[in-house]
């Protein structure tokens, strides 16, 4: 060890050694900065108090917000009572009495102010205690004649009718839990039971709606004030806050006998003595985080969304996605709408302006999105009922919806029942014109819904046998044709001649009375019946917990195997009905392959039979009623084919097809015209193939 590093070894022991000297001295310079910090904190807690000019002021605000218990007269002022979460205050004359609450312990008024705090309270005691009474004090300059209903407990009264159940809380005075009575709308969520009815409103999911109103001096909402229940009754309540002189402020609920409508009216008494007549409108907040109530999440969470409606203007919504809408125009009513059930605001007099905004959940086993709406209405405080908001809280039935678009609102059509998504156009006129009318039809003789889409499925299939008969018979034709096909493409063959190839056989075609199109024009009619029955099914309530051989909700997809992995876009189940309808469209598929005219081979052969491998992965998610549907048509159709093939003599086709373009036919002016264009067409690509010769 040479001298530099035995000099380094010293200075290192002399620094930790020096080190450990001074420590200690730190730690008392912190202890003494500690003890300093408390006392300024002490400090600043009695600097916080009230000063006496402040007393002054704190008696007026006490007698504008609190509560008259004690007349006064020419010798003696009168007494106001102003009690607050965590203060009890009381105003006589300049005088402010009362007592403050310090976590666990009652102080006097006067020693809070004063800052005058017993030894025994800690810091924390003595800044709650000057926070509690700078609460109360700001709370009733703030709201007032309001300001007394900030505080009370929590309770709720509760109507009904025999399809509708609703808790009204006092905080707010707004509907926190409604819950459907039929036994039919049970709770489908993973986790509940089988008798937990659906509950559209809960306090669970943090539904609320508020009133905003904007006083002399400040906008306030009545979220934050409790109401006192008067008038009620089993199907009606009235939720009131009375104000000083005389004003009183409410909202009262009726419910009709079977209906999924509520009436909310607001109800007032010199409402002009607080709220100035020059305030024209009024606000409406609303919030919901939506849960589930079905089995399967994917078409839940597809199927919710914030509709609304504009006058003039077929209802609409923000989709699936997170989206944020601002309306400045008017509405006739804002809905949160489920899969199955929702909860639509209908004002009398229509909402002037929105803000809507969703933001969905996607990886919540138990919600589904966060909606909001914030709309803006007219309002006047110098009329007793200024407005009334009809709340449609129920099923998304086609009937009921429809029905409830014309009764609530005189001579006016809400269109309600298109918040039902059954496609548009063609697609929506065959669902609510055919399917929907013989569903209803059919459920009014038979109680097992998977016989209902038995026959339903049947009377459809009846109904296209004429079009699927003529799809058969000209796919039999062009197939019957193919010897003369075969024979025209050996005599021209080449892309030279192409022309003439196709002119001779679309000769034969028009001869014999076939056509390439007249196969596929018969399957194209009935595309719009298969994408109405892809709309109508999982929108459907009626089938809604409806079970069925292993389906035990036709509504959602009929589980028989759950996978311990998940397959990307398939899931991690297996559904029968998806599986089998997968099978039958193969099949179907290799029975019209031996159909066509025309053999597929290699990769479009492949590509024939990928479709019904797609369908399995994208219908696994589906409502087993549509794979069922599907499964049922595929077969009924597959019947069809080999009933047409059994009752078509083709020989006899084939001999009448040859005998037909045996016969001159006079050309249309169309095939005329067509054939003159292929001539000069054929002319001019002759010419052109001369001049390349030359060169």
């Amino acid at each position: 060890m040479d001298k530099n590093t035995l000099i380094g070894i010293v200075l290192i022991f002399g620094v930790i050694f020096g080190f450990s000297a001074l420590r200690p001295k730190k730690d008392k310079v912190q202890d003494a900065q500690s003890t300093e910090n408390v006392q300024t904190e002490t400090a600043a807690v009695a600097l916080d108090s009230i000063t006496p000019g402040e007393m002054a002021q704190a008696a007026d605000i006490i007698r504008l917000a609190g509560t008259l218990v004690a007349a006064g007269d020419s010798t003696t002022p009168a007494v106001y009572v102003f009690e607050s979460e965590g203060a009890s205050l009381t105003a006589k004359g300049a005088e402010v009495t009362g007592t403050v609450d310090a976590i666990g312990v009652s102080l006097d008024y006067a020693d809070v102010v004063a800052g005058t705090f017993p030894d025994s309270l800690t810091i924390l005691q003595k800044q709650e205690a000057v926070g509690n009474l700078r609460k109360a004090i700001d709370n009733a300059a703030r709201y007032q004649s309001f300001a007394r209903f900030l505080n009370g407990e929590e309770a709720a009264v509760s109507i009904h009718n025999d399809v509708l159940s609703l808790d009204i809380t006092n905080h707010g005075a707004y509907i926190n839990r409604a819950t459907l009575l039929d036994p039919r709308y049970r709770s489908m969520a993973t986790g509940a039971g089988d008798t937990t009815q659906v509950e559209i409103i809960s306090p669970i999911t943090s539904d609320y709606y508020a009133f905003e109103l904007t006083t002399a001096s400040q906008r306030i909402s009545t979220r934050n004030f409790y109401f006192t229940p008067a008038e009620v009754t089993d199907s009606s309540a009235t939720m009131l806050l009375t104000l000083d002189n005389g004003s009183e402020w409410g909202l009262r609920y009726t419910l009709a006998p079977g209906s999924y409508v509520v009436k909310m009216e607001i109800v007032q008494k010199k409402m002009d003595l607080i709220i100035p007549p020059s305030v024209t409108s009024a606000r409406f907040e609303w919030a919901q985080r939506m849960g589930r109530n079905e089995s399967g999440r994917t078409f839940e969470q597809q199927n919710s969304s914030i509709a609304y409606k504009e006058p003039g203007e077929k209802p609409k919504n923000l989709g699936a996605a997170a989206k944020s809408r601002t309306l400045d125009q008017d509405l006739q009513w804002v809905g949160f709408k489920n899969q199955f059930f929702s909860t639509i605001i209908i004002p009398s007099n229509g909402f002037e302006t929105a803000w809507l905004n969703q933001i969905p959940y996607n990886n919540s086993p138990e919600y589904l999105k966060d909606m909001a709406a914030r709309m803006s209405f007219g309002y006047s405080s110098a009329v007793e009922s200024p407005s009334i908001f009809n709340i449609f809280i129920g099923p998304n039935l086609y009937p009921l919806l429809r029905d409830i678009s014309e009764d609530v609102i005189a001579d006016t059509d809400l269109e309600l029942q298109r918040i039902l998504p059954l496609g548009w156009g063609i697609f929506r006129w065959i669902n609510t014109l055919i399917v929907i009318p013989v569903f209803t039809f059919l459920s009014g003789f038979i109680s097992n819904y998977g016989i209902i889409i038995l026959l339903l499925t049947i009377f459809i299939k009846l109904i296209l046998f004429p079009l699927t008969y003529k799809s058969y018979i000209s796919q039999a034709k062009m197939r019957l044709l193919a010897p003369e096909i075969k024979e025209i493409n050996e005599k021209y063959p080449g892309k030279d001649e192409a022309m003439i190839r196709q002119q001779k056989t679309m000769a034969l075609y028009s001869r014999a009375g076939a056509s390439p199109m007249s196969g596929c024009l018969p399957m194209l009619l009935q595309m719009p019946i298969l994408i109405a029955m892809f709309k109508f099914f999982p929108s459907c309530i009626e089938l809604r917990g409806e079970s069925f051989l292993w389906a035990k909700d036709l509504a959602a997809p009929d589980v028989v195997l759950n996978l311990p992995f998940t397959i990307p876009m398939y899931g991690s189940h297996v559904s029968l009905f998806c599986l089998l309808m997968t099978v039958t469209n193969i099949v179907y598929t290799r029975i019209n392959m031996a159909n066509s005219p025309t053999q597929q081979t290699g990769a479009m052969k492949w590509m024939m039979y990928l479709m019904p491998v797609f369908f399995l992965v994208f219908f696994n998610q589906y409502a087993a009623a549509l794979s069922y549907y599907y499964f049922v048509s595929l077969l009924i159709t597959i019947g069809q084919t080999y009933l047409c093939r059994r009752f078509v003599n083709e020989k006899k086709l084939r001999a009448h097809m040859l005998a037909q373009a045996a016969k001159p036919r006079k050309k249309s002016g169309f095939m005329a015209r067509l054939e003159e264009a292929q001539r000069k067409q054929q002319a001019a690509m002759r010419e052109q193939q001369k001049g390349n010769r030359r060169r």
